[in-house]
């Protein structure tokens, strides 16, 4: 049954870990095209923050799910999986290999293993988790949280409200716990998949990387990016594209909750905490083939390793 199933090609990394330059590489070698896993590339003007690929690069290597939303939408692992499965299936069929390139592991695991049935959001219920989280903080909804699903809570970060008043949210409407109703998923991606992962093996060697590129990151220009969100009117920190990592520091720092300094600090801190986070999820991958970025970008072996293990390509070499 495996070897009938068309092929795919995920590469995956911690963030700065050189998955974009990587992609390109097998971009440029093989007839695949990419679609990006990155719940904050698809948001139109938020542009440096995310380390977005230059509409030079977008224009010579079309990526797909990028630049596909307003900052002021919202866009689910659920919308992802559909919106990922039908670009595989028209991808495949003319003939090329689908290329899922990003660090979204929520959206890799929905895409390959399916979802469960959540409940939808209810109001009500956020209201009161908000009245609760604002009354004694977010230490006491991850105290609450650990007692009705401990394995959720020593996955979901203590200054993670919005993952913890999901968690909360579930067991609040169903009375089962997130981890019992994501136990399982529905039906599997019906994809031969070869999984690249990709990060320094030296953990120092990644947070010089990420404190690097967010330097970087500031002196392009990043702060008047976020500015010009801010100035809109219409975005505000609660929302998902504010809420991903560099833009919410950078919001509070507009804000005037601390200095340029300190702003900068957080944001490097807390990018290095999503980094560990990707990086145990990625372990548990045990289909997945690491390479070493630390040195130099592994591009030779990648190849070489997508030549022996998908036959579609080798004709390409």
């Amino acid at each position: 049954m495996q070897d009938t199933m068309p092929p795919a090609i995920f590469i995956m990394g911690p963030t700065a870990a050189g998955k974009t330059d990587l992609a390109l590489a097998v971009a440029r070698a093989f007839p695949v095209e990419i679609i990006s896993v990155d719940s904050a590339l698809v948001y139109r003007g938020m542009d440096i923050g995310t380390a977005k690929p230059s509409a030079d690069v977008l224009q010579q290597y079309p990526h797909h799910l990028v630049d596909i939303l307003d900052p002021t939408e919202a866009y689910s692992a659920g919308r992802f999986r559909d919106d990922a499965r039908a670009l595989m299936a028209d991808i495949t069929a003319r003939g090329k290999v689908p290329l899922l390139v990003g660090g979204t592991m929520l959206y890799f695991k929905a895409l390959q293993q399916g979802l469960s049935a959540l409940p939808p959001a209810d109001a009500e219920v956020r209201a009161r988790l908000d009245a609760m989280a604002s009354e004694h903080g977010l230490n006491y909804l991850h105290q609450r949280l650990s007692e009705v699903d401990p394995v959720a809570a020593a996955r979901i970060h203590v200054n993670d409200p919005q993952r913890l008043q999901r968690a909360l949210e579930v067991y609040e409407i169903s009375g089962k716990s997130l981890t019992e109703l994501t136990a399982q998923g529905d039906d599997a991606l019906p994809y031969q998949v070869t999984k690249i992962i990709i990060a320094p093996f030296e953990r120092a060697v990644l947070h010089q990387r990420i404190a690097r590129r967010y330097q970087q990151m500031v002196a392009d220009g990043f702060i008047d990016e976020v500015k010009t969100l801010y100035q809109r009117g219409d975005c505000h920190p609660q929302l998902p594209s504010i809420r991903a990592v560099g833009y919410r520091q950078a919001w509070s720092y507009l804000a005037g909750e601390y200095d340029h300094e300190t702003f900068v600090e957080k944001a490097i801190i807390a990018t290095r905490q999503m980094a560990k986070r990707q990086i145990t999820w990625l372990r548990a991958q045990d289909d997945g083939i690491w390479f070493d970025s630390g040195a130099e970008l592994p591009e030779t072996a990648v190849k070489q390793y997508l030549t022996e293990q998908v036959p579609e390509l080798r004709n390409n070499t």
